[in-house]
Order: structure tokens, then sequence, then C-alpha cells
């Protein structure tokens, strides 16, 4: 995407984008850095709603990646799009994203294992390959009602 662009979608213009961020890479990094807020608060909020209910934070997270892709207009994962335009393995950004992800899963596995479930590490693992893969499906469109399927997965995996 290109500045214009992000410009013309922010209501904005080019230069006053360049005037809060000093490259391209600027602005995306910080674009990511909030989006990951976002996805933590998530997982933040899910925790006091359901205090002592890890089984259900678990749902409540899939809830959340459910709804996302039922979104009119839905684009797939913004950090597995964004990891597909930054090729360079240090790139800042990147490793903003890989941070987060591993943050994620490590929070998955510490639900797990609060929920008393076998093996947590190994279900965090299937758990986020569920989440990740039900993202680039509703993506590409491959399965209608993904949401759903995700739902009943995530669901079925749970009580098993």
């Amino acid at each position: 995407m290109t500045v214009d662009a992000i410009a013309e979608l922010a209501g904005s213009t080019k230069m006053t984008l360049y005037r809060h961020f000093d490259t391209k890479e600027a602005l995306v990094q910080e674009w990511l850095r909030l989006l990951t807020e976002n996805y933590s608060a998530v997982l933040d909020d899910l925790a006091i709603q359901w205090p002592r209910e890890p089984v259900e934070q678990l749902m409540g997270f899939a809830h959340f990646i459910a709804e996302d892709t039922a979104r009119v207009g839905y684009r797939g994962c913004p950090f597995t799009n964004s990891l597909a335009e930054i090729p360079d393995p240090q790139s800042p950004a990147r490793l903003l994203i890989e941070t987060h992800k591993k943050r994620q899963f490590h929070r998955l596995v510490d639900l797990c294992r609060e929920a008393g479930l076998d093996d947590p590490e190994w279900l965090a693992q299937e758990l986020t390959m569920l989440l990740e893969g039900a993202q680039v499906v509703a993506q590409n469109k491959g399965i209608s009602n993904v949401g759903e399927h995700l739902m009943r997965a995530i669901s079925r995996r749970l009580a098993s």
C-alpha cells in the first residue's frame, strides 16, 4: 500500500503523515504496535470478564477471531498479510509481529494449563493452527461460514 493510499484511508494527507512518521516503515511499525496492543487487550478483557474460567477465555478469543472473519470486506489476518510484505527477517516490524504471536501462543498455553487440559502446549499449538488457519480460509473464501466452523472445532477440541 502506498503512503498516498494510507493517507486517503486516514482522511489525511501524505505531508501530515510524514510530519508524524519519518518513513513508511515507521508508520507501519506503529500501526502494528497498536494492533498488537488491541489483540492483547482482548485477552486481558476476557481474563477480567471470565476470571478463573480459562475455557471461557479461550472460547472468547476464538469468538473474537470468528467475528473478525465474518466482517464484510475481511482481508485476512493483518499480521500475516504484513509478514508477506516484509521480507527482511530482521525488520523491526517483522520482529514485533513474531514477538506478538509468541506472546499470544504462550497465553494460550497458560490458559490450557490453567484449565487442566491434557498436554497444554500441544493443545495451544492446535488452537493456534485452527485460529490462524480460519483466518486464511476466510480470506481465500475456500469455505463459507468459517467463523461458525471455527467455533465448533474449538469447542469440540476443548471438550475432548
